[in-house]
């Protein structure tokens, strides 16, 4: 009955809260359009709306560790579902992402990506894109903040293994900042498919800065050992046990 129950929750969540997407949209689409500072506005109040209907719908608590970066830094970050990508956006105070460029043509979703700065990146072309967004920074003609990237390319379910990309450290470099690692364990209790959503408390854990000006291969080699080490101790911290091997 409870699991039943559960599943009842799950679909009411996840209907209200893309419906509420459009809505929260519409209301900061006039401020939106004057500033960039109502984009943010409007992101953030659609994030902190989705984790607390998470909470008292479904069961599902977020917790943050670790101090969210406020300068502008580049935040490489473990990607399970979109939950972790809400979390990560709500505690930071310009968030911006590496996104693909189709996104841009989704109704509402894309024009405040663009206003908040999102980088749209076509394949093969995504050094110069992050190029011309420093020179807008520099120039002024976009807000500064934390470029977010998740470094595997891709969301990644809980115990799967995936190599780290070396575009993140071609960012990295180019980009010119300090760079926050970013662990979670939020693809245990929200899938990256599917309806059902766990009830339990997702954690999203932002680690010790690395340094701007390492080499790329000790860069790459640091970020994947210290963001994996993480997430595995969160997913066995949220009682999370990868499935056996084939024999």
């Amino acid at each position: 009955m409870g699991h039943a129950l559960q599943w009842i929750r799950s679909i009411i969540f996840v209907v209200q809260m893309y419906i509420a997407m459009p809505i929260v949209g519409l209301i900061y689409m006039p401020w939106a359009i004057f500033s960039p500072y109502g984009a943010v506005a409007g992101c953030h109040a659609y994030a902190r709306y989705v984790r607390w209907t998470a909470r008292w719908i479904v069961n599902l608590k977020t917790e943050v560790r670790g101090t969210p970066p406020t300068d502008q830094v580049l935040i490489a970050a473990k990607h399970q579902s979109f939950l972790d990508i809400i979390v990560i956006y709500s505690e930071i105070p310009h968030g911006k992402f590496i996104m693909k460029r189709e996104l841009l043509y989704a109704p509402i979703l894309g024009q405040f990506a663009y206003r908040i700065g999102c980088v749209p990146v076509s394949r093969g072309k995504r050094g110069q894109a992050i190029a011309k967004m420093v020179a807008d920074v520099e120039r002024g003609n976009q807000l500064p903040g934390q470029l977010v990237i998740y470094s595997q390319g891709t969301r990644v379910g809980p115990g799967v293994k995936m190599p780290y990309k070396v575009g993140t450290a071609v960012l990295y470099e180019q980009f010119g900042h300090d760079c926050v690692p970013v662990s979670t364990n939020a693809g245990v209790f929200w899938p990256r498919r599917g309806i059902y959503r766990k009830p339990g408390t997702a954690v999203v854990e932002f680690l010790p800065t690395i340094p701007a000006g390492l080499p790329r291969e000790e860069f790459l080699a640091r970020l994947e050992g210290e963001v994996e080490a993480a997430s595995d101790a969160l997913l066995v911290e949220a009682g999370f046990s990868p499935p056996a091997a084939p024999t």
